[in-house]
């Protein structure tokens, strides 16, 4: 091609935006591709989520979406109430993004109640199967698809990590959500588990956050120095104040998942936290590529951690032995 003939070629081009440019609505935005939007629900405050879901964020920058670049993410807090969940799940939906990512089971379901077109990718401790997210972990068949974490029952091993690092404790509460599913279940397991482990359980139930503070003051009188937080979108949401309740009280936390070690809980056993967002982060990556979540299989994260948060057993005067300390995957201090 001649000088003269790319001359006229770069005119018309030229003369083709500035044509564009005269026609209303048009942008500049227009004429570069459009970054995939992911939203991101949160069950309780983003300050408190964001360090949590950091795996998710990081594995995606490792498979190319860097945010502001290639990716734009929309964050959105739950603030640990179920009251505003369906409000949040409505306006995340509501701005029609590429994807959303559900963290928690309660979130996941919201969303899928909430759109059907809507591509879905989620983290789990809950059967996605019983919860009617899919319709089979091989074969999705609806708009959702993610992780389960699938860590098997994993509250007699929790009991047991319990007798050996603080024999101390022969009797404890534990906390049931009567919104959970399969309450009546998981409390019959939880109350297996303690007494082969010879542990008595007294267990609590509530349906409002409001009844915690009630719940912990009882098991103080009740002289009960640990209580078991079971499964709870209304209490992972607000992990921060449970954990400051439960201090008030001089109860030492045991829970199922890391982030309540780092929040206050004493010990903490349950599926890896970190890898189910990694796990997350592949399969949205797919999506974002062209992939449909109905034929996505949900992976399965059979992986348990084991953590301590050392600051709050010394301020119980609760001594965890070395041996105990390098067993565990975390120490929060």
């Amino acid at each position: 091609m001649n000088e003269r003939v790319k001359r006229r070629t770069l005119l018309r081009y030229m003369g083709a935006l500035g044509a564009g440019l005269a026609v209303p609505g048009f942008s500049w935005a227009q004429a570069a591709k459009k970054m995939p939007v992911v939203a991101v629900l949160y069950a309780g405050d983003s300050e408190d989520d964001e360090p949590v879901v950091r795996p998710f964020y990081e594995k995606m920058t490792r498979l190319g979406w860097i945010e502001g670049k290639t990716v734009v993410y929309e964050r959105h807090s739950g603030k640990g109430t179920r009251q505003y969940l369906t409000t949040m799940v409505s306006q995340a939906a509501g701005r029609e993004p590429d994807l959303i990512y559900a963290t928690t089971a309660s979130l996941a379901s919201a969303v899928v109640k909430e759109t059907e077109t809507a591509q879905v990718v989620f983290s789990t401790n809950a059967d996605p199967v019983a919860a009617g997210l899919v319709a089979s972990l091989a074969k999705p068949g609806k708009n959702a698809t993610g992780v389960f974490q699938a860590a098997r029952d994993s509250s007699p091993k929790r009991y047991e990590l319990v007798r050996q690092a603080l024999p101390q404790i022969k009797r404890m509460g534990a906390v049931f959500d009567r919104a959970a599913q399969d309450t009546q279940v998981r409390k019959a397991a939880h109350e297996k588990a303690a007494r082969a482990n010879g542990i008595e359980l007294v267990s609590a139930e509530f349906t409002n956050f409001e009844a915690i503070a009630k719940i912990f003051a009882q098991f103080k009188r009740d002289n009960l120095p640990a209580a078991e937080i079971t499964p709870s979108f209304a209490l992972i949401g607000r992990r921060v104040e449970v954990a400051k309740l439960a201090a008030i009280n001089g109860i030492a936390l045991i829970a199922h998942r890391v982030e309540w070690a780092e929040a206050g809980a004493v010990l903490t056993y349950g599926p890896d936290v970190s890898e189910s967002h990694k796990r997350a982060a592949r399969i949205a990556s797919k999506i974002l590529k062209g992939a449909k979540a109905a034929e996505i299989p949900v992976e399965r994260v059979d992986k348990s951690e084991l953590a301590f948060n050392t600051r709050v057993a010394a301020e119980l005067a609760l001594h965890i032995s070395k041996p105990m300390l390098q067993r565990a995957d975390k120490v929060f201090s």
